[in-house]
Order: structure tokens, then sequence, then C-alpha cells
């Protein structure tokens, strides 16, 4: 069975930084995706930013230059630094692995920014 876990999560003030992590666990395929969702309340969930087994990635617009996603392939953990953080990025965020199998999401982890 594989697992997703999450930590990192937590309050800061607009402007400051969180560095989300991310371990998967159990048996998986060498060539995979993994990758950082967000939900706010009341929307629907959207992606983050994605990188592959490769080193791959791709950020949401919203993101892009302030946020970086990198990987550990050989502990199966992706991270997340967050930077210049704004109160629209206030959201649970999710850790997904897409495989040539099912895909697995994570428990989640909040993030708030807010004076």
């Amino acid at each position: 069975q594989v697992q997703l876990v999450e930590s990192g999560g937590g309050l800061v003030q607009p402007g400051g930084s969180l560095r989300l992590s991310c371990t998967a666990s159990g048996r998986i395929s060498g060539s995979n995706v993994m990758g950082w969702y967000r939900q706010l309340p009341g929307k629907q969930r959207e992606l983050v930013a994605i990188v592959t087994s490769e080193g791959t990635t791709d950020y949401a617009t919203s993101v892009k230059g302030r946020f970086t996603i990198s990987r550990d392939n050989g502990k199966n953990t992706v991270h997340l630094q967050m930077n210049s953080l704004k109160p629209d990025d206030t959201a649970v965020y999710y850790c997904k692995l897409n495989t040539f199998g099912p895909n697995y999401w994570g428990q989640g982890t909040q993030v708030t920014v807010s004076s």
C-alpha cells in the first residue's frame, strides 16, 4: 500500500516563507510524477506545481517565481519552497503521486497567511 505524508504547514505573515515536504512510502514505480495541489475554502482543488522523476517542472501562473518544487527520487520525497506568501495563498495543500497504476493523495496540510 502506498501512503503519502505531508508536513511543514502553519501560520505565516504576508511576505514570509514556508517549506512543505511530502514523503511517499510503499511500492512505487521509478517513473512517476509528484506534485502539490491546493484547495481554498469553497473552491475546487487546483494544481500548484508538479515535477517528474526526470526533473521536469511546471507551475501555476499564480505562483511562478515565488514557489519552487523539488524532489529526492531516492527518498520518494517532494518539497515545495514557498516565498513571498500572500493572503490569497491560504489553503489546504495536498501532495499527489501519479503512477502508471493508481494515483495517490496525501491528507493535506493547512497553510494560513495572515497578519
